[in-house]
């Protein structure tokens, strides 16, 4: 989250939030962020997404910094336009996740703009329920997380006015629990440690949920991993490109995927020469 510097409108006009939408969209495919919601307020923008690439800090200096110079161009006046360094709150699993979306999406029901979230046009409400799904915006995740718009209606019926409830930390907020704020504290204090960054623990490399990697690949493909036959050869290929991703994407080592149906026929040595093969003809050899 980013305010207008003292409470100033920054985004007085439609123009302006439409600028605005210009810069994120850009700004998230840029560096490789993953945005499951916003709401543009006037003074204020609330935004919900995964740091997919590490680069937090670069996209928000990027992003706030070329709106701040479009806007100063068109209305003049000098000095600062947002206020401080942005919010960013840690947010534990998809449970709290979606408390964060209905929060945000909520905000002009709460401010008294609309009297119904789907209403206002400057949030991602709409773009996230509709067919023609938006490149930079991973409405496919949040029709999941909450299965239709109604859902999401009653989630944010359910919450009325309540505030989400953040754990403050070393790290900043938390929306979590205080077990999650444990662990996060521990690997934050082993990076601090002399030659942290070189002694770095697997878990402590940004790695996505399992179940996350398989529902995304499922939703890919259009088939259930339980449903792909690997006696035939297209069945083989789907098995091996799911080797590829819960490797890379999730850190999981061969003898922990294994344990998976799909792949309890394999020897755990064959998955190495598997994925090198896979890679090889990808272009992408390790």
């Amino acid at each position: 989250m980013n305010r207008g510097i003292n409470g100033e409108a920054i985004f007085k006009a439609d123009k302006h939030k439409t600028v605005f939408l210009d810069i994120l969209a850009d700004k998230v495919d840029k560096f490789r962020m993953r945005l499951f919601a916003y709401c543009i307020m006037d003074n204020h923008y609330h935004l919900v997404l995964e740091n997919a690439s590490g680069r937090m800090s670069d996209f928000m200096r990027n992003l706030n910094t070329q709106f701040a110079f479009y806007f100063r161009k068109q209305t003049g006046g000098k000095g600062y336009v947002f206020q401080n360094r942005f919010v960013s709150t840690i947010i534990q699993d998809d449970a709290y996740l979606k408390q964060a979306i209905v929060y945000v999406l909520q905000n002009p029901v709460q401010a008294g703009i609309v009297d119904n979230f789907r209403k206002y046009p400057w949030s991602s409400v709409k773009a996230n329920f509709q067919k023609a799904k938006l490149k930079w915006l991973d409405g496919k995740f949040v029709q999941e997380l909450f299965g239709s718009q109604n859902n999401l209606a009653g989630a944010i019926q359910l919450a009325g006015s309540e505030k989400l409830t953040l754990l403050k930390t070393r790290l900043g907020p938390v929306l979590g629990d205080e077990s999650f704020v444990e662990k996060a504290l521990e690997r934050y204090e082993r990076r601090l440690e002399p030659d942290g960054m070189k002694k770095k623990r697997r878990d402590d490399f940004y790695f996505e949920p399992v179940a996350k990697v398989i529902q995304e690949f499922e939703r890919d493909k259009g088939i259930k991993i339980d449903d792909i036959n690997i006696g035939k050869l297209h069945g083989k290929q789907l098995r091996t490109e799911l080797l590829v991703l819960l490797h890379d994407l999730t850190g999981l080592k061969y003898r922990e995927i294994i344990e998976k149906p799909i792949f309890s026929d394999l020897h755990y040595l064959s998955m190495s020469r598997l994925y090198h093969d896979f890679c090889k003809k990808k272009g992408k050899a390790k």
